[in-house]
């Protein structure tokens, strides 16, 4: 248990250049508090103990302003920035080394039964408001961008924005880089840029040709 939290401990300083001291990081980081009580949580629920690990789920959303379900499973080193909001299902997987934003949610797409929620793998960045829906597989080192939502599986080494969630780059072979929040390409955006751009030359093209006729005798 020491060495859990000690772990989660490393990971926010890695991840929060705000965080300035391991007393301040227990006090202070609601984020910490709901994957340590999610860990005890998760521990109960997979020995078959009724209503106490979902108590102690609804206890830490109370106190935190986070839902994580006591079925879903978390890797190592797993870090919520802020959290207020976040939910995470029953049936949802995490990796290791994941990032999660405020906002987040990893949810269903209805009443279905069985594997419904989301399986993120290693090194996957969730950004502010994000909602990654239904029983679908995003690969490592995988960037959504804030607002999005994902119905899709997304494959390794890939940046995903947009509603519905769109693919706009892959950095196969790549080195990782931050998700920048600023600096994401808007495909609804450049979709409408096109089709004005188009526009503009058919007009160009019809005015051409009205011209050429007005000019034969």
């Amino acid at each position: 248990m020491f060495k859990t939290i000690r772990e989660q401990i490393d990971t926010i300083f890695r991840e929060d250049p705000a965080a300035k001291s391991v007393l301040e990081i227990f006090l202070c980081y609601p984020g910490f508090h709901a994957i340590l009580l999610h860990r005890l949580a998760h521990k109960f629920y997979k020995m078959g103990i009724p209503i106490l690990p979902r108590t102690i789920s609804q206890t830490s959303r109370f106190l935190t302003g986070i839902e994580i379900h006591p079925g879903a499973t978390i890797g190592r080193r797993f870090f919520i920035d802020h959290g207020m909001g976040v939910v995470i299902g029953e049936t949802a997987e995490i990796g290791d080394d994941c990032l999660l934003y405020q906002g987040v949610t990893l949810g269903g797409t209805g009443k279905e039964r069985g594997k419904r929620h989301p399986t993120l793998g290693n090194h996957v960045v969730v950004g502010t408001g994000a909602k990654v829906l239904g029983s679908i597989k995003v690969g490592d080192h995988v960037r959504i961008g804030a607002g999005s939502v994902v119905l899709k599986p997304v494959p390794d080494h890939s940046t995903v924005v947009g509603i519905p969630g769109k693919i706009v780059r892959s950095r196969a072979g790549e080195e990782d880089e931050p998700l920048e929040h600023g600096k994401l390409p808007d495909p609804q955006g450049q979709a409408v840029d096109d089709l004005a751009r188009r526009v503009e030359e058919l007009e160009n093209l019809v005015r051409g040709l009205a011209g050429n006729s007005e000019k034969q005798p």
